[in-house]
């Protein structure tokens, strides 16, 4: 195997334990609820989830769950849950 690749291939490795390098500025998923598929996706700074619990209230399970998945990859307006 070519030693760039060989090299590029470690760094990888590397980057991928320091998730502090990566911050994500807007995403789309599919979450797959319990009742139904959502669509989830964070950009200019805001969440958005199409459950109807979101419309309501601006956050949702869905939306909260992906704040603790992503955790410190999330910008930090995007990572604060609110307070109940």
């Amino acid at each position: 195997m070519n030693s760039a690749l060989i090299s590029k291939i470690e760094k990888a490795k590397r980057y991928a334990e320091e998730r502090d390098r990566v911050t994500f500025v807007q995403f789309t998923a599919r979450f797959r609820g319990d009742n139904d598929y959502h669509t989830v996706s964070f950009q200019d700074g805001r969440w958005h989830c199409t459950c109807h619990f979101f419309a309501s209230w601006n956050i949702c399970s869905h939306t909260m769950a992906l704040q603790r998945i992503l955790g410190e990859m999330l910008p930090a307006e995007a990572a604060a849950e609110p307070a109940p």
